[in-house]
């Protein structure tokens, strides 16, 4: 799940992460299941996008839990390895996508297809991962990469966060008043804007919602290790989660305000959870999923295209064995990415860190 060691149960948030991924591949999908699946099942599929809030938060959990007391104690030395290490985790796979998106854009236009949705003026930007910092009106090539591009400036941002105050000399109550003032903020900037749901706009309000569930996340991260050793803490979170969606679904709260208070009491539950809950979301397989996730997110998008070109009529659905068969494929291209490229690449990169990140040490593989 990291790139350190972690307790059994923070393998939860793996487990969950996998299942976020195809949450996601699943919203990319769905126009083409109208035909296998219910009307209602579509539109559950439609909220899919819900699953990169999800992602927003558990990054800042993990990004708290693994670095916030090393960049305290550390100093700058420890923010350039923060900063590298969080490169060699993101870009190389981001790369090779689109590098691939590169050639399949130039094979479009050799052919006399339509290759509009791949501005190669734009490439710098996506290189850069900046594409999604308010420089472009819409997303273009690779489209779940927006999400990268906002991490990576809340990266950019996480060691000011880390050492603007001492957050683990706050309260639980403060630290409650916090995460309320950042759901708050989402909602109120979405309302600004005029927009009811979280994934409107998101070349324009994408990397605000990022930088605010991120930093829930951090928030949720020191909440929950407050909560240690307190006997109730599991049933508290758990009921609070609980209340919180139920009034959501009686009361006409926007979806800005629910949503990530809601991930972030529900991820606080799973990770206070014991039984069947727990072995079932830290089991080998469901952390493995979570292992790929990042290769899964990222590659299902052309793959599906793809896939469309090669199998799919003009009708655009697909079938049980198109849907069986694109299933089969992502899952070992997602393997084959994660061990083939971005492992690889990244302990390459943290064996090689230039002089102003590693100071001339080799930093640990993973």
């Amino acid at each position: 799940m990291s790139e350190t060691a972690a307790p059994r149960h923070l393998d939860v948030l793996t487990g969950i992460r996998g299942i976020a991924a195809w949450l996601v591949v699943l919203y990319h999908i769905r126009l083409s299941l109208a035909d296998l699946l219910p009307p209602a099942a579509i539109a559950v599929l439609a909220k899919g996008y819900l699953a990169v809030d999800l992602f927003f938060v558990l990054s800042g959990f993990v990004i708290w839990y693994n670095y916030a007391e090393r960049i305290r104690s550390g100093g700058t030395a420890q923010i350039r390895l923060f900063l590298w290490r969080r490169f060699a985790r993101i870009w190389p796979l981001h790369a090779a996508i689109l590098g691939a998106f590169g050639a399949f854009a130039l094979l479009l236009r050799a052919t006399g297809r339509d290759a509009s949705g791949y501005p190669f003026a734009e490439v710098p930007l996506h290189v850069a991962l900046v594409q999604n910092w308010g420089f472009t009106s819409d997303l273009a090539w690779n489209h779940p990469a927006w999400s990268i591009s906002t991490e990576t400036a809340a990266y950019l941002l996480f060691p000011v966060w880390a050492l603007a105050v001492r957050w683990d000399r706050l309260s639980r109550v403060a630290l409650g008043a916090v995460a309320a003032a950042l759901c708050g903020a989402v909602w109120a900037l979405f309302a600004a804007n005029g927009e009811t749901g979280l994934g409107n706009d998101i070349a324009g309000l994408g990397l605000w919602r990022c930088l605010a569930e991120f930093a829930l996340g951090t928030v949720l991260c020191l909440a929950w290790q407050s909560a240690q050793g307190l006997g109730g803490g599991r049933f508290g979170f758990a009921l609070t989660a609980l209340g919180w969606t139920a009034l959501g679904l009686i009361l006409p709260i926007p979806e800005p305000l629910l949503v990530p208070a809601a991930f972030a009491l529900g991820l606080a539950a799973l990770l206070q959870a014991r039984g069947w809950v727990q072995r079932a979301l830290s089991s080998r397989a469901a952390v493995y999923l979570g292992e790929v996730s990042y290769s899964t997110y990222l590659a299902h998008f052309l793959l599906f295209i793809v896939w469309k070109l090669l199998f799919v009529d003009a009708s655009l659905q697909l079938g049980w064995a198109g849907l069986g068969g694109f299933v089969a494929v992502l899952a070992a291209l997602s393997a084959g990415l994660y061990h083939g490229l971005e492992k690889p690449a990244q302990r390459w990169l943290n064996r090689h860190p230039p002089r102003w990140a590693g100071a001339g040490q080799r930093l640990p593989a993973n």
